[in-house]
């Protein structure tokens, strides 16, 4: 997937991540996100843009739950990449 996405914070601030995998449970979009292509820190990213929205609006998965559960899914969705939680 690979592809390059900038994330702004409520600061104004700029991230750009790199799509890994993304997935769709419970009818939620989710995301796979890396700092750097290769090695780096990932994040998932939830989907919370509504169908009218021009561009798609992620926030931080932060419930650990959640995050679990999900890192299990995306684990097996990448398999040739070594995922640490």
């Amino acid at each position: 997937m690979d592809e390059k996405i900038v994330l702004t914070d409520e600061t104004g601030e700029s991230i750009t991540l790199y799509a890994v995998e993304e997935t769709r449970v419970a009818g939620v979009n989710y995301l796979l996100a890396a700092e750097e292509e290769g090695d780096g820190s990932c994040y998932i990213l939830r989907d919370v843009s509504s169908p009218e929205d021009a561009d798609a609006i992620y926030e931080v998965v932060e419930d650990e739950d959640e995050l679990d559960y999900l890192f299990h899914i995306f684990k097996e969705l990448v398999g040739d990449i070594d995922l640490l939680y």
